[in-house]
């Protein structure tokens, strides 16, 4: 059971996990999803293991939302290991699971990215031609880099999605880029960059902004 906050790539890591195994990886929401297509899943990885020697990595989205018949069902099959299961969930699995399917499972809590990982995925994603932005040319400022690195607070697909909100609305300057200020950070992720300056305006408008807030309480 993988449990930490949104975006830190959970599910990018059961996919990691199936295709290092060379497992077939069966995908489910717990939201959209029943205890009729779990079984149907669980019939299928049975006869794909008994047919080709393939394991099944059953990954569950938002196990959380299965109540406690859907997660009994799981329990005869991933006790045996078919399939393998490997569910992802933002609420304590010890509080929010039933306790026969935690005691059968690994839980693993996955901590939010630090704003370094979150630049360096960010870059990725400018440079990959095939799944990114690497086929429009983008001069991003280093400091919008940075902004929606420390906005997206540790949450990967947040920032991506702010990068890509960003690079197809701006319109591309003569030379034929895209040129991404820390102006089109803001509107993109839809956060303001607070300004704070120790020696300067900055530092006395957020210390009387402070003051009227305690003031006001």
């Amino acid at each position: 059971v993988l449990y930490g906050p949104p975006g830190i790539g959970k599910t990018s890591l059961a996919w990691c996990v199936a295709n290092i195994t060379k497992s077939y990886y069966a995908g489910i929401n717990a939201t959209t999803s029943n205890v009729e297509e779990l079984r149907k899943l669980i019939a299928q990885a049975k006869l794909r293991k008994s047919g080709t020697g393939q394991k099944t990595i059953l990954f569950i989205d938002e196990i959380h939302r299965f109540n406690k018949a859907q997660q009994d069902v799981l329990l005869p099959d991933v006790e045996d290991g078919n399939p393998v299961l490997i569910g992802a969930t933002v609420h304590n699995p010890f509080f929010s699971l039933a306790a026969p399917l935690v005691s059968r499972s690994l839980v693993c809590e996955l901590k939010p990215l630090k704003e370094k990982d979150i630049i360096d995925i960010l870059l990725a994603a400018l440079k990959d031609k095939t799944k990114g932005l690497g086929a429009i040319k983008v001069d991003i400022d280093k400091k919008a880099l940075g902004f929606i690195a420390k906005a997206s607070e540790g949450d990967a697909r947040r920032a991506l999605n702010a990068l890509e909100v960003g690079v197809l609305t701006t319109p591309k300057s003569k030379d034929g880029a895209v040129q991404f200020t820390l102006e089109v950070a803001e509107d993109s992720i839809q956060k303001k960059a607070v300004v704070y300056d120790k020696d300067e305006d900055g530092h006395y408008d957020t210390a009387s902004a402070f003051i009227k807030s305690m003031r006001g309480s």
